[in-house]
């Protein structure tokens, strides 16, 4: 269970994106961490992550990791872009628990968008896709019950081409992402 006020005081916040309240309420009463796509599951970070990337204040200021990505430890954060646009409006970026970062969505209703395919993203130094093998692809316990709440609550169905939702995104922030996070870490 995540207690929203711990979740909000976590990551120096006393409102964060409706989505993510209404996603935490879901899986906080309805489903359960992984239990409605793979690997996913929004959970209270200390940073520690972000921490083996760059101890830099500002680049640790600017990023709010928010959930587990898959189940071998890659996570998504918010990263505020300076734009100044509100949370919700924030590109969503994965860090990758074996190297590569990314760029996965423009803003975090994209993400639970993304979220409806079922499966955990894939993250690999020079890229990032969702893959679902018809052969062995076990959809989740409660991935029915996201569909329902995502076409309730957004009127989205189920994504058939997560990649593209990233392309796009990736073309609208990838290169200033790119510059942004080359301050502070040097991905060649």
């Amino acid at each position: 269970m995540i207690n929203i006020i711990d979740f909000k005081e976590n990551l120096g916040l006393s409102e964060i994106p409706v989505e993510l309240e209404k996603l935490i309420y879901f899986q906080n009463n309805i489903s359960s961490l992984e239990n409605y796509s793979q690997g996913f599951g929004v959970f209270i970070d200390d940073k520690s992550g972000l921490l083996s990337w760059s101890e830099d204040e500002d680049f640790l200021n600017r990023l709010l990791p928010f959930a587990q990505a898959n189940g071998t430890g890659s996570f998504y954060a918010i990263w505020n872009d300076g734009t100044n646009k509100p949370l919700g409006q924030m590109p969503i970026v994965v860090f990758g628990d074996e190297g590569g970062v990314h760029v996965v969505a423009e803003n975090i209703l994209k993400l639970l968008h993304l979220l409806t395919y079922g499966t955990e993203i894939w993250v690999e130094f020079d890229q990032t896709y969702f893959y679902k093998d018809d052969n062995s692809y076990e959809e989740p316990e409660d991935l029915g019950k996201y569909l329902k709440w995502m076409k309730g609550d957004y009127n989205l169905h189920q994504i058939e081409a997560p990649n593209e939702l990233i392309k796009t995104a990736q073309e609208k922030h990838k290169e200033t992402f790119d510059q942004w996070f080359g301050q502070y870490f040097n991905l060649e």
